[in-house]
This record gives C-alpha cells, structure tokens and sequence, in this order.
C-alpha cells in the first residue's frame, strides 16, 4: 500500500454487462467487484457523450481506471452534440448527470440500464409522475450529492440495474 504517495496512471477498458447471443458466463457485470477495490476509480458509459468524455479523463488520471462498456451500446447511435469533438472535452471522474428532471421519484442507473430508467420515465409520464433520472457515469468515486439532492426533492429512489 503507498498511502496515496504513489501513482499508477493505468486505464483498463472493457465488454461488461449481459451482450446478445452469448451465454451466461460471458454476460456478468464485474462493476460491483471493481468497485470494492481500494484505490481503483470505476467508470460506466452510457452513450458516445459518456465515452469519449470519459475515456479521456481516465486516460489523463493519475490513478487506476476501469471504463466497463456494455457491448450492446456499440451499435445504439447517439445524438453527437459538437461540443463533444472538441479534444479538451472532458467528463469529471465522480460526476453524475440528471439526464431527465422530475419531482416524484428518482430513478437512478448505469451504462445499459439508464435506456431503461429514460423509457420507464417516459411510461410514467403518461400517468402524471415526473421522473427524475440519474446517469451515474462513475461507479467510484460514486456522485453521492447528486443522489442526495434528488432524493431529497423527490423523496423516492428505484436504482436499475
């Protein structure tokens, strides 16, 4: 252990997640393994926004970086915002994104999961319930404020998986 003194500015990038076609011993998510690892920072990407930002921010971390992609999304196209192409565009490591505002419950997921939470919230529109849903983005360091601060308004959490 070097208490923080010593740097390790190593990204590891991978499929994680169920996928098509394959058999269950090929679709485990390890996020929650990776997550248990002292001093290893977990990303999990949701759409092209999601990769490229934070692929760059791990590859610039002095620290170890797990980016576990959901093979799946590979072939989803995704609106790209042309802010995204710039080469000093970056997503902060720990920072979650309320992709969805809403006041009744907040609905929070990762990678794969947050196309799920999006198409429950709009189900839920239909009856009048205002989801609020969270792109976690990171897994560790986990934005905890922003999860507070929707539950706090919303006083309801579902997290998907």
């Amino acid at each position: 252990m070097s208490a923080g003194q010593i740097n390790v500015p190593i990204v590891f990038r991978g499929r994680n997640g169920a996928a098509m076609g394959v058999a269950s011993k090929h679709s485990q998510c390890f996020a929650a393994w990776y997550f248990h690892v002292p001093g290893l920072k977990v990303v999990s990407p949701y759409d092209i926004e999601d990769c490229r930002g934070l692929l760059k921010s791990a590859i610039r971390d002095p620290d170890p970086v797990v980016v576990l992609e959901n093979e799946v999304l590979y072939g989803v196209p995704f609106p790209v915002n042309p802010a995204i192409m710039d080469k000093d565009f970056l997503i902060p490591i720990g920072k979650a994104k309320i992709i969805k505002p809403g006041k009744h419950v907040t609905v929070v997921g990762h990678s794969k999961a947050v196309k799920t939470c999006l198409l429950g919230a709009a189900e839920l529109a239909k009856k009048g319930i205002e989801v609020e849903v969270i792109n976690l983005r990171s897994l560790r360091p986990l934005d905890t404020e922003t999860i507070f601060n929707s539950v706090k308004k919303t006083h309801h959490l579902v997290t998907v998986e």
